[in-house]
């Protein structure tokens, strides 16, 4: 902890997921104070390990919460009162693996720090302002708007985390950048950046449409599942925890969801491995030339997120395969030291094509600062 930080600077930031739980105090310039990891999901005991916390700790000023889905509602970062806690509650279930263990927290915190603004950041806040023709599902219209059936987006606070530092490597201005951005970790999107702003993104409703995941399946053919549903007699719920927590790489390959594990059983002949890989990288490849389609021209291809940042093989392997977009593989792996000290790093060889830029995963960051700019407006 630095003693030199007072309360008056300091931002907590409360991370939960559906397993996990990561705690992070900032300071005024976003340098991390003391942080904590739970590798586990948000229960009974999450308010004695935040009190334990925050014992050793200044006092926040402000928390900023991270809420995947902010629903119909709400579409910016903002301060959470009576009226938008009970909106979050009316989201939960476009989210049900992430959003209920969130509110807990939302809930253990303000009980700790009742006299402390809160503040609710989204990953979806990034997406409000998709076009119509990206949003809209080819359904009828009481499905779209009696029922609010629409596309979302996720990973918006990556995606503006990752924009913000494309541009400082690149010395553009945010706002004319043309980008595609693909945040690969345990869940995986990729996003078309026109501008600045989101245009068109692979994640729909929920979390799990789009790109193969680790553990989620990514899209299917809807009438797949209702197939499963009258031929084989599965239950929504069981379909719902499969297609959530039991596909994706780890029902391809049968052993793992990480990829460093299945970059390994490749190196040793591991067939099923191999099979798991490249359908992740036909996946990525894919998601990543559709939302090249919505750009006007492709100014920089950027990975994020804990595969996207820490694999080189998948990264080369998918650049590789993007030659049609003007990308090219041969990419420069950046050491992780430098990597976290700059922020981002350009990988291609400048003049070869489209540049090719990895950042470092920043949002918690990204929360710290929301957290900030939404207090400011009040």
């Amino acid at each position: 902890m630095d003693p030199s930080a007072s309360s008056g600077e300091c931002v907590l930031v409360l991370d939960a997921g559906s397993s996990s739980l990561h705690i992070t105090l900032f300071s005024a310039d976003n340098t991390q104070i003391a942080s904590h990891d739970a590798d586990r999901p948000p229960g009974p005991e999450t308010t004695g390990e935040l009190r334990g916390f925050l014992a050793t700790v200044p006092t926040p000023s402000a928390v900023g919460h991270r809420l995947v889905h902010g629903g119909p509602h709400l579409t910016e970062h903002t301060l959470i009162d009576g009226p938008v806690r009970a909106l979050l509650e009316e989201a939960a279930p476009l989210s049900p693996l992430h959003m209920p263990p969130a509110l807990a927290v939302v809930d253990a915190a303000a009980e700790l720090l009742p006299d402390v603004p809160h503040v609710a950041c989204f990953d979806t806040a990034f997406h409000a302002e998709l076009p119509a023709a990206a949003y809209q599902y080819a359904v009828p219209e009481q499905w779209r708007v009696q029922y609010g059936l629409r596309r979302y987006g996720f990973h918006g606070l990556s995606y503006t985390w990752s924009l913000a530092r494309t541009a400082d490597v690149l010395d553009r201005p945010a706002d004319t950048l043309h980008l595609v951005i693909a945040h690969l970790g345990g869940g995986c999107s990729a996003c078309a950046v026109r501008n600045g702003r989101s245009v068109d993104t692979t994640m729909g409703l929920t979390p799990l449409e789009g790109l193969v995941m680790s553990r989620r399946s990514g899209s299917i053919d809807p009438g797949a599942l209702v197939w499963l549903q009258r031929q084989h007699g599965l239950s929504a719920k069981e379909i719902e925890e499969t297609l959530h927590r039991h596909s994706g790489l780890l029902g391809l390959s049968g052993t793992s969801g990480d990829t460093r594990d299945l970059v390994r059983a490749r190196a040793k002949g591991d067939a099923s491995a191999q099979g798991a890989l490249a359908a992740f990288v036909h996946s990525c490849c894919r998601g990543i030339a559709a939302m090249a389609s919505s750009l006007d021209r492709l100014d920089a291809l950027v990975f994020t997120g804990e595969i996207g940042e820490d694999q080189p093989e998948v990264r080369e392997e998918i650049c590789t395969r993007l030659s049609v977009l003007g990308v090219r593989g041969g990419l420069s792996v950046p050491q992780e030291k430098e990597l976290r000290e700059d922020g981002a790093r350009r990988l291609d060889t400048p003049g070869t094509g489209v540049p090719v830029i990895v950042v470092a995963t920043g949002e918690t960051q990204q929360i710290a600062t929301e957290t900030r700019r939404a207090l400011a407006r009040r």
